[in-house]
């Protein structure tokens, strides 16, 4: 688990742009945090880093979008209109992960057991501090192992003690 701290819309894009780089086809990334916390902000950073050229908005009533103008194909979901774990798999998010691309998964840690492998970003807002943000990465399986090393360089300079 690795804590950052940022301080503006830019730097979460600055730390979604890192991540962006360490991601690799069939990654699932999680992303938490209750409404307006910044997830779907953090996917615009994300999406512009894989160079995804089309306006990344949030998938909450078409469930998910997927983009292919990138680096890599993303698929964004959003799960917060669901209320059953079997909806989620009736979305067929494993098979759209299988095929290509990284997925990320908006209001994911509802579903997070049939998930599998992942990566949780937990993005919460600071008490009286409108741009800033606590952002907390904690990898969910073996997935991320062998980059965690990677990962912890580059969040070095959000990186706060926990």
């Amino acid at each position: 688990m690795i804590s950052l701290s940022v301080n503006s819309l830019v730097e979460t894009h600055a730390v979604a742009s890192a991540l962006a780089q360490l991601s690799r086809s069939g990654d699932v990334i999680v992303l938490a945090g209750e409404m307006g916390a910044g997830k779907t902000a953090f996917a615009q950073g994300f999406g512009q880093a894989l160079g995804i050229t089309e306006p990344i908005t949030s998938p909450t009533f078409t469930l998910v979008h997927t983009y292919d103008s990138g680096r890599l194909v993303l698929h964004h979901a959003d799960l917060y209109r669901l209320d059953r774990l079997g909806e989620v798999t009736d979305l067929g998010l494993h098979e759209m992960v299988e095929e290509s691309g990284v997925m990320l998964v908006e209001w994911g840690d509802m579903a997070a057991e049939i998930l599998g492998a992942h990566l949780e970003v937990c993005i919460s807002r600071m008490p009286d501090q409108d741009d800033q943000r606590k952002i907390v990465l904690t990898a969910n399986g073996q997935t991320w192992t062998p980059r965690w090393e990677r990962v912890l360089s580059a969040f070095a300079p959000w990186q706060v003690e926990m």
